[in-house]
């Protein structure tokens, strides 16, 4: 079972994904406004249970961000083994993983566009894995880490290049114009580690191969993540963590290849789904 968080006739639901479209849930769960609500609660499975039997009835829909006005969004840079080599400063991997934050806004749904804004054209792609935490805790055992997840979801961590390097010490700036990036399609419930310690994850630009690698070769695995994480602050329901992207970002090609308008990113991870959203300009 999927879910998602979506907008249909001027209104916003959540509901389960079904073949033909979405089957509206949040209207059975007043006391839940949202998925963040559901998550908080522990009632995916309650969600799951209340969509069987039912048909699709929301079939013309544009999908929002799954999780709206996470507390914390959480990203992990540098954390596969080529991605590192690609920085060519001839340095090993640190010892603790490089982490920034994201602002709700500066996503946006599957299946809407990624905006290139006027102040530069250096917008690039990193495709990612990311889990939504359903459990709060503070400094929790990497043995405990999952359960601590909640659900997956896809992202795609859009970056304008030239804009991470406008100050010495973070990369804040360039993570975070709005709509930049996007996350979803939806949610997918976590139930065991086989949903992510050995899954592929690729992304693909106008059908080109452009990132290619696997979970089980994280420089720091999600376990680790979420251990580190809680260590300086405390997790709660909702809290995304974006875990790192394959090498393969336009930038690092030679020459480089930024995104322009028209362009299609397809984000894609085994047993999650497809990301997939097209770029376009700002206005």
């Amino acid at each position: 079972m999927r879910f998602a968080t979506y907008t249909t006739g001027g209104a916003t639901y959540y509901g389960a994904v079904g073949d033909d479209g979405m089957i509206p849930l949040s209207p059975n769960f007043a006391h839940w406004p949202s998925l963040r609500d559901v998550i908080a609660a522990d009632g995916l499975h309650e969600l799951a249970l209340a969509a069987q039997g039912r048909s699709a009835t929301h079939t013309d829909i544009t999908y929002q961000i799954p999780v709206p006005n996470p507390d914390k969004i959480i990203c992990v840079g540098v954390n596969f083994p080529d991605r590192n080599a690609e920085y060519r400063d001839g340095t090993e991997a640190p010892p603790n993983m490089s982490l920034f934050p994201r602002f709700p806004g500066s996503f946006t749904g599957a299946g809407q566009p990624l905006i290139r804004p006027p102040e530069s054209e250096k917008l690039d792609y990193e495709g990612e894995i990311a889990v939504v935490i359903g459990k709060g805790g503070r400094r929790i055992s990497e043995a405990d880490a999952y359960d601590h997840i909640a659900a997956v979801t896809l992202c795609n961590e859009g970056t304008i290049r030239d804009w991470v390097r406008h100050a010495k010490f973070n990369v804040t700036q360039g993570k975070n114009w709005d709509r930049s990036g996007a996350m979803g399609p939806w949610l997918v419930p976590f139930t065991s580690a086989a949903q992510l310690d050995d899954i592929r994850l690729t992304t693909h630009v106008n059908g080109a191969l452009r990132q290619d690698d696997r979970t089980s070769r994280m420089i720091f695995p999600i376990r680790r993540q979420i251990a580190y994480i809680s260590t300086f602050t405390t997790l709660v329901p909702g809290d995304i963590i974006v875990t790192g992207t394959p090498t393969g970002a336009g930038a690092r090609l030679d020459p480089p290849r930024f995104l322009k308008p028209g362009d299609v990113i397809d984000v894609t991870a085994e047993g999650i789904g497809t990301l997939r959203n097209e770029v376009a300009d700002e206005g």
